[in-house]
Order: C-alpha cells, then sequence, then structure tokens
C-alpha cells in the first residue's frame, strides 16, 4: 500500500516535469517578467537529472542511516526554576581594551612613498581595515580601502605590468604601509595573488562594483546586472501553511551533537608568543614571549590562536563519556587553522585525514553528518566554479571529501559531493538532512565576480530535493557552514536562498551553520525558519572553546522534527591553563534561560523584541553569545544594535528593511542616536575625499613612484 501510495506521488511530480516542458515549447500567457531567465533554462536536461536521480532514490528509499528509537532523552529543565539577576550579569561584564585598542604604530617612509601619499594612506586606518576583515564587521573605511586596492591593481592591468610584477608591487605595498609582516605579506601575495590577477583581468567592473560585490551593504550598494539572478521553480503551487506546532512532552528524540570550527593547529605550542601580530599566533616560529603574560596557554589562548590538539582530544572524549546517548552528529566545518598565508593543499588534507579519523574512532557506529567550511581549501575562500582554469581546479579537495564522507554517507551522495559538495541523505523515513555548500555564497571567493549565477547548479539543485521532500511528506533539515544572513553571504546567493525557505516553509523544521565562532541564530521573517548558528571548538579569538547539543522531535505519529530545546557547553580556558585541569560544563538551555515556552520562530522573535526593550536580558545573552568568555569587550548601544539585527537577518546586506525599527527603539530608549550621525558623518566626509577622481586616479602611480 505505502508503495503504490509512493508510485502515485511521484507519477504526480513527473507529471509536473511534463507541464515544465510543454510551458517552455508552447509558452504561458502567465510569464511575467523573468520570461527570458526561464526560456534560457535548459529544461530538457534539467528534466532528465531529476529523474535520473528519482531513480537512484528508488535504490535508497529503503535505506536510513538511523534506526528506529523509542527513546525519550531527558530535556533540560524549563523556564520556571530560573532567576535572573540582573545585577550579577552586569558585573560579569568586563572590558579588554587589549582587544579593542590597536597599538599606534606610525608608519615610516619609504623610497616608495612621497610624504604626501604616507599621510594619505593613514587615513585609511589599515589596521582598522584588517580588524573589520577578520571579524567581518565591514564599514566605510574598509570599503575605501577596497577601492584604493581594487584601482590600484587595475591600474597595474592596464598599463600591462606581468603578473609577477604585479605581485611584487602588491609585497612591498603591503611591508611598506605595515599592514603584515614580511613573511604574511610574502605568503598572502604568492598564495592569492595570481587568482585575484586572473579574476580581475577577466571582468569590466569598476572597483565601487567590485567592493560592493566583495564588502556588501557596507559599501554602498552599487547594482550590477551581471550579479542579478533568479532560480527557476517547478509550476507546483506552494501548500497552504499552517503556523507550526509546539512539539509534545514525553515522546522520543533525538540528541544530536553540533561541533563547528575546530581550527585544530598541528603546530600549536605551549609557551610561544600570543601577541605575534599576524593572523594567529602561539607557535614556535612567533618565537619567544617578550613578558610572562604574552606566553600562549597549554589548553589554548583567548588571543589570536586556535585549538591546540590536546583540547580536541580532550573535548571529544568528554563528549563522548558525558553524552553517551547521542544519536547523530552534525559537522559544520572550518577544520585547518588561521595560518591563511602559509597553507598548502598537503597540509589541509593532512588535517582533513586526521580530524576525520578522530572522529570515526571516538564516535564508532554514530552517523556524522559534515559540511564544507570556507578554510578547507588552499588558499583560503578560493573555490573556483568550473570555468576556472585546470591548474585552479577544486577537485583535489571534492575528490578526498567523498573519499572520508563516504565513512558516514551512502554512495548515491558521491556524485554530487565530487560536484560541487553538497548532498541529500534520508536520515529516517518522512526525515531528510541536506547539506549546501556554503563556499558558493562567499563574498570572499573571488572566482565569483567572474560568474555569481548559482555556481555547480546546487541551489537549483536544492529545488529540486526540497520538491521531492514536499511530495513525499517528509521534513527538512538543512546543515552547511557560512549562516545565510550573515555578511559573508553574497547578497543575491542569499536573496534566491531565502526564497527557497520561504517556497518550502511546510517542509524546512530546522537549520544549522557555524563560521561566526559565536553562539547565536537567525530568524527568517516572512517565512517560518531558524537557523542555529552553533560556537566553535576554537577559542579565535576572546572565545572559550564550546560545542551544541540539540533536542530534535524523534519518531512518533505526531512528530514535527523541530528542535525541542538546546543547550551550550563551553570550557572555561582561563581556569584551564590556570590548574591544568580543563572542565567542560553545560553554560545554559534555551527554554531555560531565556524563559520560553518553545522554540518555535514566534518565541525567538519574542526574544529579540524582549532583548530591544531589556538591556538585562540582552546582558545575559551577550555572555552566551561569547560563551562566557571573561575577556569579552564592552558592547554599547551600537553593539547592540548589530548583534540584534543580526538575529533579525536571514537575508544578507538588508539592515535597512530589517532592522530600521529595531535600531530606531534603541536610539529611542538610549538617546544616543546623535553617535552614530557623528560616526556616519566623520565616515562619509572620508569617503567623499578619498572619492575625489583625480586622487583616486593618480594614488597608484604615487604609492609606488610610477608617477
Amino acid at each position: 500500500m505505502l508503495n503504490q501510495i509512493w508510485i502515485t506521488k511521484n507519477i504526480i511530480f513527473l507529471f509536473s516535469l511534463v507541464v515544465i516542458l510543454w510551458q517552455v515549447i508552447l509558452g504561458s500567457p502567465m510569464r511575467m517578467k523573468k520570461e527570458r531567465e526561464i526560456e534560457g533554462t535548459n529544461w530538457t536536461e534539467l528534466a532528465d537529472e531529476w529523474i535520473r536521480a528519482r531513480e537512484r532514490i528508488f535504490e535508497r528509499i529503503s535505506v536510513t542511516l538511523l534506526p528506529y528509537t523509542d527513546k525519550i532523552h531527558k530535556l533540560p529543565p524549563t523556564s520556571t526554576s530560573i532567576i535572573i539577576d540582573e545585577l550579577k550579569s552586569k558585573q560579569l561584564m568586563r572590558m579588554n581594551y587589549s582587544r579593542i585598542l590597536w597599538d599606534m604604530e606610525t608608519s615610516q617612509q619609504t623610497g616608495h612613498l612621497s610624504l604626501f601619499v604616507d599621510k594619505a594612506m593613514k587615513l585609511l586606518d589599515l589596521r582598522q581595515v584588517m580588524m573589520e576583515v577578520e571579524t567581518s564587521v565591514m564599514s566605510k573605511v574598509s570599503c575605501t580601502a577596497c577601492k584604493v586596492g581594487t584601482g590600484l591593481l587595475k591600474h597595474f592591468i592596464k598599463a600591462r605590468k606581468s603578473e609577477e610584477e604585479i605581485m611584487n608591487s602588491i609585497y612591498r605595498f603591503c611591508v611598506s604601509l605595515k599592514i603584515q609582516s614580511a613573511r604574511v605579506c610574502q605568503g598572502i601575495t604568492l598564495l592569492m595573488g595570481g587568482e585575484v590577477i586572473y579574476v580581475l583581468k577577466q571582468i569590466e567592473m569598476s572597483p565601487a562594483q567590485v567592493c560592493s560585490f566583495v564588502i556588501g551593504d557596507a559599501c554602498e550598494d552599487v547594482y550590477n546586472p551581471l550579479h542579478d539572478w533568479e532560480v527557476a521553480f517547478p509550476p507546483v503551487n506552494k501548500p497552504a501553511v499552517k503556523p507550526p506546532v509546539t512539539p509534545l512532552e514525553n515522546v522520543p528524540s533525538f540528541k544530536v551533537l553540533h561541533i563547528s570550527d575546530t581550527h585544530y593547529d598541528p603546530y600549536y605550542q605551549e609557551g610561544s608568543n600570543a601577541e605575534c601580530n599576524e593572523p594567529l599566533c602561539c607557535r614556535y616560529t612567533n618565537g619567544p614571549p617578550l613578558t610572562p603574560t604574552a606566553a600562549a596557554g597549554r589548553w589554548g589562548d583567548y588571543r589570536k590562536c586556535d585549538t591546540p590538539k590536546r583540547t580536541v582530544d580532550h573535548m571529544l572524549k568528554h563528549i563522548a563519556k558525558t553524552h553517551p546517548d547521542i544519536d547523530y552528529i552534525l559537522w559544520t566545518g572550518d577544520l585547518p587553522p588561521h595560518d591563511v598565508w602559509n597553507q598548502t593543499r598537503e597540509e589541509n588534507l593532512k588535517i582533513l585525514r586526521e580530524t576525520v579519523e578522530q572522529m570515526v574512532t571516538t564516535f564508532p557506529g554514530i552517523p556524522i553528518f559534515p559540511s564544507l567550511g570556507n578554510h578547507e581549501s588552499a588558499p583560503v575562500n578560493s573555490y573556483p566554479p568550473s570555468f576556472a582554469p585546470k591548474e585552479n581546479n577544486i577537485s583535489w579537495l571534492y575528490d578526498e571529501l567523498d573519499k572520508q564522507w563516504r565513512r558516514w554517507l551512502p554512495t548515491g551522495t558521491s556524485h554530487t559531493i565530487r560536484r560541487g559538495a553538497f548532498y541529500s541523505v534520508l536520515v529516517r523515513p518522512g526525515f531528510r538532512i541536506l547539506s549546501v555548500n556554503t563556499n558558493y555564497c562567499n563574498n570572499k571567493n573571488w572566482w565569483l565576480l567572474i560568474n555569481s549565477t548559482d555556481p555547480v547548479s546546487e541551489l537549483q539543485w536544492l529545488i529540486y530535493e526540497l520538491q521531492g521532500a514536499e511530495i513525499n511528506s517528509e521534513k527538512v533539515h538543512i546543515i552547511g557552514h557560512i549562516p545565510p544572513g550573515h555578511s559573508d553571504c553574497l547578497k543575491v546567493w542569499s536573496r534566491n536562498y531565502y526564497h527557497i525557505i520561504n517556497r518550502y516553509e511546510s517542509t524546512i523544521t530546522a537549520q544549522f551553520f557555524g563560521h561566526t565562532h559565536y553562539d547565536e541564530f537567525e530568524i527568517f521573517y516572512d517565512t517560518l525558519s531558524i537557523a542555529y548558528v552553533g560556537p566553535s571548538v576554537s577559542p579565535y579569538y576572546d572565545l572559550n572553546p564550546g560545542y551544541r547539543i540539540y533536542y530534535v522531535d524523534g519518531d512518533h505519529p505526531d512528530t514535527t522534527r523541530m528542535v525541542v530545546d538546546h543547550e551550550s557547553w563551553v570550557m572555561n580556558l582561563k581556569e584551564a591553563n590556570l590548574y591544568d585541569y580543563p572542565v567542560w560544563y553545560k553554560l545554559y538551555s534555551a527554554r531555560q534561560i531565556f524563559q520560553m515556552p518553545s522554540l518555535l520562530p514566534k518565541d525567538w522573535d519574542s526574544l529579540i523584541d524582549k532583548m530591544t526593550n531589556e538591556p538585562n536580558v540582552f546582558d545575559i545573552y551577550y555572555k552566551h553569545y561569547y560563551k562566557n568568555s571573561p575577556v569579552r569587550p564592552l558592547c554599547n548601544d551600537e553593539c547592540r544594535k548589530r548583534l540584534l539585527c543580526d538575529l533579525r537577518s536571514g537575508r544578507s546586506h538588508d539592515r535597512k528593511a530589517l532592522c530600521h525599527s529595531l535600531e530606531a527603539k534603541i536610539d529611542a530608549d538610549t538617546k544616543t542616536g546623535w553617535r552614530a550621525w557623528i560616526y556616519n558623518g566623520l565616515a562619509l566626509s572620508m569617503s567623499v575625499v578619498m572619492a575625489i577622481p583625480r586622487f583616486a586616479y593618480n594614488l597608484p602611480k604615487y604609492v609606488l613612484g610610477l608617477g
């Protein structure tokens, strides 16, 4: 009987494909303004691909990765026992000026920089630019620096300089302005310079267009028709949306571990210099510390240092012992460390293999569902689509991912993993996990400047999988690395992804990402969905190591497959280094600490409103955002507006639409809106000065003594 129902549903699905082809051939009076884009879609090829995929489903439909379970996990206590102590939460806030203020170093004049240019370049505040790049919190300062740098490179290209000459000039520019140390400048130039130069040679875009693409809404919103595209949806009406219901109590559930951003550093050296003024410290090559307090801790460090092996080992052993009843694991990427100037393909593959082996050994028999981070490639963020030159082909990574991930995933996923590092698995009857490769939304992936239109057809594949899930009455969880609403996610990709989530909101019950290193979430408005952003294992930087545990509605007739509750676990790094004894402990459970009746989207939205109106509630959130780090910086009103806006932003680079009312409310309550007004005015003045056509045109000549 079930097979007959399933076959009937697939006949309906195939009939829909016939309707698609019929409309393409004969035309449809309902076509709107996107008619040409839809006509350009190769529906015949797409239909063939979909039919082949349906055949593969016949082979795997009866195979699920999780056995049936009627376990009723003991959930965290509810909010009835929590008492908010406003005074205590405020006392926990501590200023950490070492992470806020940069050393006021002055640039030395060289033979390449005239006195005028030396002073002009100081206006760029390159120290702030480097901090903004590292934290992905961009401002007009970074925008101006990007335009100057892009203009410089395009000037060299127009002057027909060779790649070697351009890269030598980049190196001298980096060293002269003390952007980084000489060895970092050399490594970055050799590793990334060739790709950037190649991309800039292929495109006809102004510096303003390039920087708007790379930085986003902090760098204006320059329209470029080449990067304005939309995915195509099958002509199947969206089902009527039913408001989500609270999962039942005392029913079976899944206990799910979420690990993200391990950033394991095989070269971490206890006692080495943790204040090295480079992107990554705490290594033997950083030399001895100048003061005792500058020495790297045994179990990690709050400064720019990644995770030592002993800390990763200790965490995994603790998890296996403390949570022996885990049903499956979500593993959302970023395995290599932050030595982005010094990485090789071989080194990153070695870390991948070692980490996979460690997970297999620690969690035998437990399904693990991985997704790909932006640091797995070498160079970092470089994920070339198929149009890239052969020497830049990414198959060296995707083929190894397929080999390693196959320890947990069925063989049917091999094709899409080798094609684009994404896949679909049926976890239980009626429950599917889709893993997406968000590096094709990464605006630091310069290859996308050539063509950002749905690389490797990943979003079109996502639509197909969700349409199939809808027809088969499946519920879906989506996992990935970069949250779609984050500023690192390309605006046009994020917009299309948002439309997909909206269309299939009755099918998608949860999303899980990493990347930010913080403990947070994102709400998708105009739809009914939450993206949970898990904390990092790496303490990089100012953070305690951490991980998450989710309780997901399990196998029973009325299951929603929604997250019932989640809890975050951390290690106090300061005490671990002080006493040489790491202790992992539960920091909080969401429903208890925030006094939430459930984790439905409306409850998260109510929490944002509460944090907007009650600073003491925001203080509690901020404490957990930093994983209770004792060195977290003070969060002023501008910081509070930014973090709360992040929670409302399931769609990237659209803060004006999503956050205006929230920011106005905070400004009205705190009466500090004038500070932002003055700051924005000064930033705008700087942009105007740097945008003077004659100055902007001649700056590249002056910088390297070409004029």
